[in-house]
């Protein structure tokens, strides 16, 4: 038998955490909140729940997760994301692992995740497909949460196993919410990592997304859902590159402006 500390990330998450909470705190001998400054309900729902959030500036989601996990009082830690909705099989699973022996500190377990976006389940959201299985359940001594600005993942020195369940990941729901996102991952891509600028590889890469992730793999099914999802993935293609490229020529000019200004002044 061994203990478990649940680590939760929310930032304006009151939508779905009647959901998100009941199964986790089922699971948990220790809850962690680390919230990145809700302006909504989520801090008064959290706390009806007994948990008191912990408030931590947002960088990137590997680290938000690494911070979670250090205020944890146990080594085994599940990670969770406030829009991932555990089903009773999971629960069930987890339960029953908690209650045998401890496992070794390498042993790692996956969860089976089903994307939904604007309400709908779908089949791909790019760059993943549906369901995907994100590590989730590990003992903090022999792994841990990358630092890639864009999908991180847990890595280290584990076995890992799917979990049986599944669990809904009720993402993108809204045009705004999707939009806002495509935003938000397409610059901190080009900012945290190196992009080629070059407005002909985003043309190509986008063309091809669009053949890739929305006509092969049969998103075009699903209407109105299935463009959107193609549309994500074409356009995210094309802005990491487009994005690129327009701060590239804007580094030059500024090198080129401080050059000429200290002319001046000598």
């Amino acid at each position: 038998m061994f203990k478990l500390t649940v680590c939760l990330l929310t930032f304006n998450s009151a939508r779905l955490l009647h959901e998100v909470l009941p199964p986790l705190v089922a699971v948990a001998d220790e809850f962690i909140v680390v919230d990145s400054g809700s302006t909504d309900a989520t801090l008064t729902i959290c706390q009806e729940y007994g948990i008191t959030p912990h408030h931590h500036p947002y960088t990137m989601h590997g680290a938000q997760m690494q911070h979670a996990t250090q205020l944890a009082s146990h080594d085994w830690v599940l990670c969770m994301d406030s829009d991932e909705i555990l089903d009773a099989e999971t629960v069930e699973f987890i339960l029953a692992l908690k209650a045998g022996e401890e496992p070794d500190a390498h042993y790692a377990w996956r969860i089976a995740r089903y994307w939904h976006v604007l309400g709908e389940e779908v089949r791909t959201i790019y760059p993943v497909s549906s369901p995907d299985f994100p590590v989730r359940l590990f003992n903090r001594t022999q792994a841990q949460f990358n630092n890639r600005p864009v999908d991180d993942k847990v890595e280290g020195n584990v076995m890992t196993a799917i979990m049986p369940g599944r669990v809904r990941h009720d993402t993108f729901y809204s045009l705004h919410e999707v939009f806002n996102k495509l935003n938000s991952y397409t610059t901190r891509l080009v900012k945290y990592q190196k992009i080629r600028p070059s407005i002909a590889r985003g043309v190509i890469s986008a063309i091809g997304a669009f053949f890739k992730w929305y006509l092969f793999s049969g998103a075009w099914r699903y209407g109105k859902v299935g463009v959107v999802t193609g549309l994500y993935a074409t356009s995210y293609s094309f802005l990491k590159y487009f994005k690129a490229w327009y701060q590239h020529p804007e580094k030059k000019e500024s090198v080129a402006k401080e050059h000429s200004d200290s002319q001046v002044i000598e």
